[in-house]
Formats: structure tokens, sequence, C-alpha cells
């Protein structure tokens, strides 16, 4: 056999090798948009891929199962395991994870066989290595891990957006579910009152505008009583949105807020902490560090990339019988540019990244410490909504006693009543202000600031959380 009948095989035998790398092959995955749609009408908070998420986010089995009554944390939970928009963050950091093997992967040699005319008497194959010189390879990397940790962030960003939005879902369900509330039993005082002035009238002691008074009350508040069960049915479809599921997934169950009144005191939420918290804890804050790294490691591989790199590597030619052996080195000659261009646009960007550190940190200063005086407004409104209703418990009190003693009638119980529904609706208004007031305060410092603050792990990280698919598994 002649040299090259040798090399030849030599050259297959290379190029099987290069054909035992792992190869992927296409995985096709259709979409449908009626069985996507119909699996979303499915939804119900009984899947046995939510009991298992519950119980793995909150430390223990959840009993009984399915539950009947939820609060404000198993809702959280339970937005968090079906938002789509978690998926979407999810995708997107695994994106960014493929992006740093993207970057940590060597450049491939290259073998080529070229024969020559006529053959076999001239050929040659080149095999050529090529070298990464200045840490390139290291700083793609590190840029890579910086925007994965920035999506890493974003994902926890998202999951406090789907717990702040359904936070404000169920603080406007409760106080939806408490104005109905108010107004149906408005509705039977102003009915009984009604009735007790008709009867004086008949009787000669009382006055017709007092009725007919009594009677456009009463007019008012049955069409605000269908208003308020309006409120109540849009309120009831905007939490099953927050939640991600159907509105019919939500009947026969209760939804509970048992803290909904403790707020906490303004002592203990002080401007410098608010203010620290909003320049540490912020998760945007974060993200746009992780984002200037990024642009700082770009900055530095543009710089590296004036180095070219090096192609190395053996080569052999046979000639009319004759073996030659080589060691080709070549190389980009940098004369024309020295990578000037990027070098410049990965600079300006590294500077548009430190400008919008800054404003973002300016931002959120500001915005935790306008979050903070309007919790604060909200907070001494709510106590003086609340000042007149113990008073008016300790009349009502009195004059029950009186009309027990014979002292007192049932038309002045019964106004007494009224006015308490009116004190009773204000301190509504007043609380639904209070701890919307809050939930922007968490929003401006993205912590809990409530007396369920301890119990949130999902709305402090969505890093404590697993996601939905690794729970249905």
């Amino acid at each position: 056999m002649s040299r090259l009948g040798k090399v030849v095989p030599l050259f297959a035998f290379l190029a099987l090798c290069a054909g035992c790398a792992k190869v992927v092959a296409y995985r096709p995955a259709p979409i449908v948009p009626a069985a996507t749609a119909q699996r979303l009408e499915a939804r119900r908070l009984t899947d046995p891929g939510l009991e298992r998420f519950l119980a793995q986010n909150l430390g223990h089995p959840v009993s009984p199962w399915p539950m009947r009554e939820w609060n404000l944390q198993t809702l959280t939970l339970a937005a968090l395991y079906f938002s789509p928009q978690m998926d979407i963050a999810r995708d997107q950091l695994a994106v960014t994870q493929a992006a740093i093997v993207t970057a940590a992967e060597h450049p491939n040699p290259t073998l080529s066989l070229t024969p020559g005319i006529p053959s076999p008497w001239l050929f040659d194959m080149p095999f050529t290595w090529p070298i990464e010189t200045h840490g390139k390879r290291a700083l793609r990397i590190e840029e890579a891990r910086h925007l994965s940790s920035a999506a890493k962030i974003s994902l926890a960003q998202t999951a406090w957006k789907v717990s702040s939005g359904l936070r404000k879902a169920l603080l406007a369900y409760q106080m939806a579910q408490a104005n109905l509330a108010i107004d149906r039993s408005t509705q039977q005082l102003e009915t009984r009152q009604v009735s007790l002035l008709g009867r004086m009238l008949s009787s000669g002691e009382g006055a017709r505008p007092a009725l007919q008074t009594a009677r456009l009350a009463l007019s008012n508040t049955r069409f605000a009583l269908s208003e308020a069960e309006g409120q109540v049915v849009t309120a009831e479809a905007a939490l099953a949105g927050a939640i991600g599921v159907p509105v019919a997934a939500l009947d026969g169950l209760q939804f509970n807020w048992p803290n909904i009144r403790q707020l906490p005191a303004p002592a203990s939420l002080s401007l410098q902490r608010i203010r620290r918290d909003a320049v540490l804890n912020r998760l945007d804050v974060r993200r746009a560090l992780d984002q200037y790294a990024a642009a700082d490691a770009a900055l530095r591989l543009q710089i590296a990339r004036q180095y070219p790199n090096i192609n190395i590597g053996p080569g052999y030619a046979f000639e009319e019988g004759n073996n030659y052996f080589t060691v080709p080195l070549s190389l980009v000659l940098p004369i024309r540019n020295r990578n000037q261009g990027p070098i410049a646009q990965a600079e300006a960007l590294r500077k548009a990244a430190a400008a919008n550190l800054l404003a973002v940190q300016a931002g959120a200063i500001a915005q935790s410490e306008q979050a903070l005086a309007a919790y604060r407004s909200a907070l001494a409104a709510l106590k003086q909504a609340d000042r007149p209703i113990a008073g008016q418990r300790v009349r009502v009190e009195t004059t029950e006693h009186a009309v027990t003693a014979g002292e007192a009638d049932h038309l002045q119980l019964n106004s007494l009543l009224l006015e308490g529904a009116v004190y009773a609706r204000q301190h509504v208004a007043a609380l639904a202000q209070a701890q919307a007031a809050l939930g922007a305060l968490e929003d401006a410092v993205q912590r809990p600031l409530g007396p369920d603050a301890s119990n949130f792990p999902a709305r402090a990280s969505s890093m404590a959380v697993r996601g939905r698919k690794e729970s249905e598994r």
C-alpha cells in the first residue's frame, strides 16, 4: 500500500471521530391553540400538582385536600403555580443558562482534504487548531454568567409582580364583599325605618317628609346594593385572573384574610430603613448591578479582541511520491483596524448601564419615600375613621337598654344602627386605602412588611418557589 493509501484511512478516522460528538436531533413541539385554551379552561384549585407545589413551598402536607378555605399565602402560591408569566421568566432564565454553555465552548479544529490533479500524485491535508488568546473565553463566560444572574433576578421580579397582583385582587374582593354586607344590612335597617315611620304617620305621631326621606334613602340603598353585587362579581373575576384560573374554579370556595386589619405602625417603618431596603433589597437594583457587570465584561472582551487568535496545527502533503510534514501558523493581522468600533460600542453600553443603575436607585428612593408618606397618611385616615365607631357602639348599647326599659323607642335605636352603617362604610373605605398604601410601600421596597411577612418566602424571592412543571412530574 502506498503512503497515500495510508493517509486516506487516517483522514477517514479523524472524520469519524468528529462524527462521534453528540448530535442533537430536532424534536417537533407543535402548538394547537384549541388544545391550550381547553387546558386553561380546565384549571382548578384541586389540581394534584398544585397540592404538591403547596406542600413543597409550605414545608408540610396540605390537609384537608382539596381545600375549601384559601388565604393570602396559599392563594399567592397558587398564583405562582398557574402564572404563565412565571413560565416565561423560567424559560428566559433557561436561555441565559444555555448561553453560558455556548460561551464556554472551545472553537473546533479544522481538517481539510485537497486532492490535486493528476490524482493521486498531489495530495494536501492541513489540520488547524485554533487557540484563543488574552482570556477571551473566560470573559465570554463571565458576561454570560452575569446575564444569567440578571435573568434569575428577573424571575424573582416576576414572582413579586404576580404575588403583588394577587394581593391587590384579593384586597378588592374582600372590600367588595364587606361593602356588599354593609349595603345588605343598611337595606334591612332602612326597610325597617320606613315601616316604623309609616306606623307613626298612621297613628298621627310622625311627619310625611321624614317618611319620604326614608323611602328615598331606601331607594338609593337598593341601587347601591345592585352596584355592590356587580362589584363582587367583577372582583371575583379579577381574582381568578390574578390566580390564573377561570372564574368557575372559584365556585364554592372561601377566601379569608385574617390579618387584614393588622397594619404595621409607622414607628416600625422609619424613613432610613425604607430607603435602605429600597436601595439594597429591590430586585431591579440588583438586576441593574448584574447588567452593569455584564457590560463591563463585554467591554473587556472587546478590548481582548484587539489581539488576534492563533491557528496552529500539523499539515501533511503528498506530492509525486514525496511526503511533506509542516507546522503552519496563521493569525489575522490587526493592520487595518484594532477593533475600535466594537470597543467604542461596548464602552458606550457600559456607560448606559451605569446611568441605568443610578436611575433605578434614584427611582427606588423616590418611590419608597412617596409610598411611605402615602401609607402614613392612609393610616392616619383609618384612625380618624375608627374614632366614632367606639362611641357609636356605646350609644347603641345604651339605647337598647333604654328600649327594654321603655325609655326609648325602636325608631331611635334603628336610627343609631343606620348611623353605625355609615361609620362602617367609612371604615371599609379607609381600610382599603391603608392596605393599598401598604401594598404600594411593599412594592417600593419589594419586601413584605405586614404581620404575614414571615410566612411569605415566595413573595420575597422566587428562588424559593419551585416551578409548576417540576411539581407536575
